[in-house]
């Protein structure tokens, strides 16, 4: 009887028969379901899409025409700029701070996109940069967004969980940063982010490593808790200086808890649309996987050995196992730890390579979602076993932002 991998790998293969390999697909249905998942699980607060983890603007576009889905984050102010020109979004939160002097001058000089895009800042060295660029006088005001650095800090600050990010983590910090932006012509505070790494882009459930797991699992419930408290006195304290627009937090892993704190009016997602492989170690929800890569056989080197041509395209972030592709139609392949996954060539072990001939496909998925795009100048989107639409990445519109 055929498995539902089987069914997976049949459907793929069929739809997309015509190609040749390397290429990349997307499941329309699974990228819908996890949609409503995210939405659903965002509890009637509107979920901001991160386009980092997207790379194509067709579906983001797709994302945000479903129920629960309102406005861009981007991850550069060039992006943001062309996402807001091109109609994706007239609501674009750029997710860190920029120092694009160009990109600064041209927001600065069209009073639609200024109302459209939102700067990130952490400190006053970034306000006094757009006021180098352009000065206040000769400028639309530009829209804030101050980025509350959420990780916790224990035992007196001696111990750091989760990623270093902005230098304003106390709420008389945030205050004193409201009020300075408040106090500056050319600018308007509107709005308040805080992201959890350690809750939302940290599995809970790493395979193999239960005692790891449960020392995660203590982590971040110590990190929520006291979150929950230093982000509502943030909250009030910039709102002393401001009437915020939003309180934006969270990411896919992390979309219901912080969905549930009262001072959040949004939170963010995008890695769960496409579901790579680093949200597999999540015990809370599981997004489907709907990205897929696929690479052709083109030699047996030796008995349960398969090699396929590329394959290498390794995720950012720390150098580990967890960062490399996994092989995963057909079910029952594994790299080969001396070699890993590598750029021209990837060998394959494991009981699935019996049934493999040079021309078959062998399906992969990326670590990080969003990533699989800077590889490829299309998608191909499937919905069922047919090959439904081709869309291009950012790459494939010539557009790479870092």
């Amino acid at each position: 009887m055929a498995t539902e991998s089987d069914k997976l790998r049949d459907r793929l293969d069929r739809a997309t028969a015509h190609l040749d390999p390397p290429y990349a697909v997307v499941d329309l249905a699974a990228f819908d379901a996890n949609a409503t998942a995210l939405a659903d699980r965002a509890g009637g607060k509107p979920v901001r899409v991160a386009s980092k983890s997207v790379r194509a603007r067709d579906l983001l576009t797709r994302a945000l025409g479903r129920p629960g889905w309102q406005g861009v984050m981007a991850f550069t102010l060039p992006e943001a700029i062309w996402l807001a020109r091109a109609g994706v979004s007239t609501d674009v939160l750029v997710a860190y701070p920029t120092a694009d002097r160009g990109g600064l001058a041209e927001l600065a000089a069209d009073p639609a996109l200024a109302d459209a895009v939102t700067l990130m800042v952490d400190g006053t060295e970034q306000l006094d940069l757009v006021d180098e660029v352009c000065p206040p006088g000769r400028r639309p005001a530009l829209r804030v967004c101050l980025d509350l650095d959420a990780s916790w800090r224990p035992l007196g600050g001696r111990v750091h969980v989760g990623v270093r990010r902005s230098p304003v983590h106390s709420a008389r910090a945030a205050g004193a940063l409201a009020a300075a932006v408040a106090g500056r012509p050319g600018f308007r505070l509107v709005g308040l982010m805080s992201y959890e790494a350690q809750i939302a882009g940290l599995g809970d459930a790493p395979p193999g490593q239960a005692l790891l797991g449960t020392a995660i699992r203590v982590a971040q419930r110590g990190s929520y808790r006291e979150l929950l408290a230093r982000r509502a006195a943030a909250v009030a304290a910039v709102r002393d200086h401001a009437d915020l627009e939003f309180v934006n937090g969270g990411g896919t892993g992390s979309v219901a808890a912080t969905s549930a704190d009262p001072v959040v009016t949004e939170v963010t997602a995008g890695s769960g649309l496409y579901g790579p492989t680093l949200f597999d170690a999540y015990r809370a929800w599981r997004p489907t996987p709907a990205a897929f890569f696929a690479c052709a056989v083109v030699r047996r080197p030796a008995p349960g050995l398969a090699t396929v041509l590329g394959g290498g395209w390794i995720a950012s972030g720390p150098a580990a196992d967890s960062r490399l592709p996994r092989p995963w139609l057909p079910a029952g392949l594994k790299l080969l730890g001396p070699e890993g996954a590598g750029e021209v060539q990837t060998p394959l072990a494991g009981p699935a390579t019996a049934g493999l001939r040079v021309g078959d496909r062998v399906w992969f998925r990326h670590a990080k979602a969003g990533e699989l795009c800077e590889h490829v100048n299309e998608l191909h989107l499937v919905d069922g076993d047919a090959l439904v639409a081709t869309v291009p990445t950012y790459r494939g519109e010539g557009r790479a932002f870092l």
